[in-house]
């Protein structure tokens, strides 16, 4: 298990960025959540296993229709146990 914290920049809020990595996480298995940041960004904690992180952080490079990742902040973390991946709100 691993456990990863992102911070995106771009084009990501008003594309259904977060509704994209909740379906696609949900898909992969990884848990965690994500949420939208007061500065146009997108913040998000991800853990599972290596495999299936690394499928959804190449995901996330790309996004949705719509949307246009610029930047890409990643550090790992200490996993907590989340059990379902959600949208939660700033």
């Amino acid at each position: 298990m691993i456990c990863v914290h992102i911070r995106l920049s771009g084009r990501v809020q008003g594309v259904f960025y977060r509704a994209f990595t909740q379906s696609r996480a949900k898909e992969l298995g990884v848990n965690g959540w994500i949420r939208n940041l007061p500065g146009g960004g997108v913040e998000a904690v991800l853990e599972g296993e290596r495999q299936q992180v690394g499928e959804l952080l190449k995901l996330m490079k790309t996004g949705p229709s719509g949307a246009m990742v610029a930047g890409m902040e990643l550090s790992e973390l200490k996993c907590k146990g989340y059990d379902s991946f959600e949208i939660v709100h700033y």
